[in-house]
């Protein structure tokens, strides 16, 4: 032990001082408390090295330039790298290296492993290993490091995996995540509850079991008289019997218009009570569906629910009708999810699981003891499949939660799930009778083969309301233009606000063309309905429509299409018209669902039956395993002392990071904020998110050259002339000409 280090006394040893008090906290004590709290967070089969996990994390600022600082010298420190050192030392591998991961990243981040060669100035674990700090061995008097049963802790790595050590890397980096989001939420806290000016927000609460109460008498309430009715009751109360038995995932295969959403809700509220599990996580894979799932719940639960919203097309700050108390203890909970009920994005969920760094990390505990419901369970992207259905594997066998997958058009996940990710994963289908199905189809679906606009808007001139959709935003503008009367326009190159206000128009008209015309016919020119879309509306956007127009996709979008149509069943029987355009069957490579979904329209005379369904998925799925597993984590890094964890975050993106969200200034309040961008060169997107339109990176760099947009050198790009933003249209890459 250096001279320097015996003229400070271990109490002495400082972690935080209170800024507004003057209070000191010493590293004893805050190293203890996060340790306390990193046992509280974990699951029981890691409480011991949780415990010491925490103590060491801070043991770099025993060192004496830290305690300079501290105290006000301008010296800069790296102190995260003495407490890895200081694991490898006390602990055996691999359970040291888990936490040499974990306290090497708990400000930056969790790094690449790197590899034996690396020197110290490279900025991998086995790089930063390297370098050379002062004396820190006085923690050694301070903190007594308490043993950790190695066999057990190494069983309880090796479980399930004995025998295939490629996934042993993918359960090792899985439990890394795990740890330092457990490490670094615990360090915040206590950080935060040392060095506060007030008393933190209380946290958000929930009473599953009166909730559960209300929505068993939403149930009571309903009708079942006819044939769909008493079809859609059938289907739920097989669901709700088979969802007493217990498993990790449940699979929901339940058809549009069959009450997916409120059956899937009252089975996790069921199992939460049941399990005393901690929290529901909804998760959904648009920003769009949120607001209305949000509104059903809130509407349903009251006060006995509060419910957090996390998504990035959502502020607090700027949300209407909610306490100030709501406000705060809702925004404290989107840094740590630390809330009873939470409504998420797919994109938020996954991308969390699989970051690296602290402030999506930190969330990742809290989705252990938890009910995890995924919405249009389907639409997980198939390039991150493997690692999407491995983390929700993993955190059910592991971390002790349990899943529903929630859609109308099932892949076959038992299988998907126990051959990549989880060979004897606990999986139940709710649904197993699947007679009461044929009920729901009401609609035929009819392929017109390949047809141009004219002929196509002549087909479907006489239909009262009809929606068409198609794969590409400019054709959706081509078609929208060509078309005549009463007539709407959706697509991404709107902003988010445009498109809520759009959508109104349509379902007031479509209301008001019910009520004039009970039975949809005599409907004259004027008050016919056209809706020209992308495929953003046929995720959970409430709307029923006379007719559906759908371009060629994949089968799980024709249906999802076929699901706006006679959605209340109140005709025998509507048309799905699935088309290929001409002008577009000429452009470019053929995407590979579309490409499946034609050779089985020529195939099925049903392409809704469930056999079709069935072969859909085979096909897409499991004779394509090398597109399935080519972002498996294993393949970057075969040796855990080498796992890429920063690489692969970084290049984990289930949304194409080749677009780019423009922020269009649409009123005082997004103008005032623009400005405030221009000048002061900070700025806060969430505020911005319903100002926003999506463009690709070539239409961004045309318009930047047109001088039509600005980022002021915030990354945050902003349209300046609104000359390039129609309100029907959206973007339209060029101004608009005027006539003097």
């Amino acid at each position: 032990m250096s001279e320097d280090s015996k003229q400070i006394s271990s109490k002495e040893y400082i972690a935080h001082i209170n800024e507004y008090s003057g209070q000191v906290q010493s590293v004893k004590e805050h190293s203890e408390n996060t340790a306390k709290l990193c046992r509280e967070f974990s699951v029981p089969e890691l409480a011991d090295f949780m415990y010491a996990l925490g103590l060491q994390h801070d043991i770099g600022k025993y060192q004496r330039s830290f305690q300079k600082r501290i105290r006000g010298a301008n010296v800069r420190v790296e102190h995260s790298g003495c407490g890895a050192l200081a694991a490898e030392e006390q602990y055996p591998v691999p359970m040291s290296l888990m936490m040499a991961y974990c306290i090497a990243g708990h400000h930056s981040g969790i790094p690449d492993g790197g590899f034996a060669n690396d020197t110290a100035d490279v900025v991998t674990l086995a790089g930063r290993l390297k370098r050379t700090f002062e004396d820190f061995g006085i923690y050694k008097d301070d903190l007594e490091l308490p043993e950790v049963n190695a066999k057990e802790w190494v069983s309880f790595l090796v479980r399930d995996f004995e025998r295939r050590p490629e996934m042993l890397v993918d359960k090792f980096a899985f439990l890394t995540r795990y740890a330092f989001s457990c490490l670094v939420d615990a360090d915040s806290m206590d950080t935060a509850d040392f060095c506060k000016a007030k008393e933190l927000p209380k946290r958000l609460r929930a009473d599953f079991e009166e909730c559960l109460d209300k929505v068993i008498r939403k149930f009571d309430s309903f009708v079942c008289e006819t044939k769909l009715q008493k079809a859609r009751s059938l289907l739920q109360e097989q669901a709700f019997a088979r969802a007493r038995k217990d498993g990790e995932i449940y699979l929901m295969n339940m058809p549009t218009g069959s009450g997916k959403t409120l059956a899937s809700v009252k089975v996790a509220l069921e199992r939460a009570v049941a399990g005393k599990k901690k929290r529901i996580i909804y998760v959904i894979p648009y920003n769009s569906i949120i607001e209305q799932t949000a509104e059903v719940f809130g509407n349903l639960f009251g006060d006995d629910m509060e419910i957090l919203r996390h998504q990035s097309t959502f502020s607090y700050e700027d949300t209407e009708n909610i306490s100030e108390d709501y406000r705060e203890s809702a925004k404290t909970a989107m840094e740590n999810w630390d809330a009873p009920f939470i409504i998420t994005t797919a994109v938020q969920f996954f991308e969390s699981v699989y970051s690296n760094k602290r402030g999506k990390l930190r969330k990742m505990h809290n989705m252990a003891d938890s009910i995890l419901i995924f919405d249009e369970a389907h639409l997980m992207p198939q390039d991150y499949l493997q690692p999407c259905l491995q983390a929700i594997a993993f955190l059910t066998r592991y971390l002790h939660s349990e899943a529903v997958f929630l859609t109308a058009t099932m892949p076959d996940y038992r299988r998907l799930i126990q051959t990549y990710a989880l060979p004897d994963a606990n999986i139940i289908d709710l649904i197993e009778d699947r007679s009461q199905f044929k009920q729901f189809q009401k609609c035929r679906y009819t392929y017109l083969g390949e047809i141009d606009s004219i002929s196509l808007l002549t087909h479907a001139h006489n239909s009262p309301s009809k929606l068409m959709i198609v794969n590409k935003k400019a054709t959706a503008r081509k078609l929208y233009q060509e078309c005549s009367g009463l007539k709407f326009h959706l697509s991404t190159y709107m902003t988010s606000l445009d498109r809520t206000r759009v959508l109104g128009d349509i379902r007031t008209e479509l209301r008001r063309l019910e009520e004039d015309y009970p039975n949809l016919e005599n409907v004259p020119e004027e008050r016919r309905i056209t809706i020209v879309s992308t495929s953003l509306i046929e995720a959970g956007v409430d709307l029923d429509v006379h007719t559906v127009y759908r371009e060629t996709a994949g089968l799980d979008s024709i249906l999802q299409a076929g699901g706006r149509c006679n959605r209340e069943g109140k005709r025998a029987m509507a048309d799905v018209f699935i088309f290929d355009l001409a002008d577009e069957a000429k452009r470019g490579p053929e995407d590979e669902k579309r490409s499946i979904a034609r050779k089985l329209l020529d195939g099925y005379p049903d392409i809704a039956d469930n056999k079709c369904i069935e072969e859909y998925y085979d096909r897409l799925y499991f004779m394509n395993e090398e597109q399935i597993q080519k972002n498996t984590l294993c393949r970057e890094g075969s040796r855990l002392e080498s796992i890429p964890f920063k690489s692969y975050a970084e290049k984990f993106e289930i949304i194409d990071s080749r677009t780019f969200s423009l922020v269009v200034p649409q009123d005082e309040y997004s103008r005032n904020l623009v400005e405030a961008l221009r000048y002061t060169k900070a700025g806060n997107i969430r505020k911005l998110q319903k100002y926003c339109c999506t463009i690709q990176r070539w239409e961004l760099e045309d318009l930047i050259r047109q001088y039509a947009v600005e980022d002021f050198g915030t990354g945050i790009y902003c349209l300046t002339n609104t000359d390039y933003y129609d309100r029907e249209l959206g973007i339209t890459f060029e101004a608009k000409d005027y006539f003097l």
